[in-house]
């Protein structure tokens, strides 16, 4: 099953493979359940008329969104490269505790063909395709859709303690196209692609699996909830391993299109 969120004349509302549930319907009756109770009443759920209207980011506005670092040897490599203290990211690559940092709100998470951010004080700002899974508030996992965690590499690599400025600003953050719901191992065995163009010509392609990553998805949620709750669940990105060239950095008219087992998220760069 896949859930779509859409901007209808009423409001945001949500479907089931394609077609309206009821009104009333919103994410959080499933995420306050456990994930096999989820699966179970959204199965059950009526549906009525096609759902035409434009897509919308498959996240409630008061939803959590937070990210994973450093889970890929590629993303290790790419942040010594960026950092002037290097050590960090081999530590936490090793580590057993993983680097889990807050990235937004939903209601400021950009949607498909939405416009992402480049930052202005910033001369080195790359997109990072990753896989976003939802969570349910007991930590069980319901689904996952695309995630572009875009990101400042200049501003975190002058200081570890410049994160949040490196990851958190309008239009950092980007969903969708849909929540597909699946099975937790379903989503060690996923694809990523990326590709960007300007113009007419594809500047930076790039691929990757999620059975790269360090740590199962799984596991990343399980360190989140430790001592933080999450009443209505949440979102996480699970880290990229995918990262563009150090001389490369995106431009406004840009366009990026990541793709996970035939979901695609595409987005334009201002």
């Amino acid at each position: 099953m896949e859930l779509t969120r859409h901007a209808t004349p009423s409001g945001p509302r949500w479907a089931r493979d394609g077609r309206y549930l009821p009104a009333h319907f919103t994410l959080r009756l499933l995420t306050e359940l456990s994930a096999s109770e989820a699966h179970t009443l959204l199965a059950a759920l009526p549906t009525s008329e096609q759902a035409t209207d434009p897509l919308l980011a498959p996240i409630e506005p008061d939803m959590e969104v937070w990210a994973a670092g450093v889970t890929y040897l590629r993303s290790r490599d790419a942040r010594m490269a960026e950092a002037r203290v290097k050590t960090i990211y081999d530590l936490v690559y090793e580590a057993e505790r993983p680097e889990l940092f807050f990235k937004s709100l939903g209601w400021r998470v950009a949607g498909p063909q939405a416009p992402i951010h480049v930052r202005k004080d910033s001369n080195w700002n790359v997109p990072e395709p990753e896989l976003a899974v939802y969570f349910c508030a007991d930590g069980s996992l319901l689904g996952y859709t695309v995630g572009d965690d875009v990101s400042s590499r200049d501003i975190e690599g002058e200081n570890p303690l410049y994160l949040p400025q490196a990851k958190i600003y309008n239009g950092a953050a980007a969903l969708g196209p849909a929540i597909r719901i699946v099975t937790a191992e379903r989503l060690t065995t996923l694809g990523v692609t990326m590709a960007i163009t300007r113009g007419a010509t594809v500047v930076f392609q790039g691929e990757t699996q999620t059975a790269l990553m360090k740590r199962t998805p799984d596991d990343l949620v399980r360190w989140l909830l430790k001592e933080l709750q999450f009443p209505t669940g949440g979102v996480l990105m699970t880290g990229t391993g995918i990262v563009p060239p150090d001389d490369f950095s995106l431009l406004p008219g840009d366009r990026v299109r990541i793709e996970i087992d035939g979901l695609v998220l595409e987005n334009p760069v201002v």
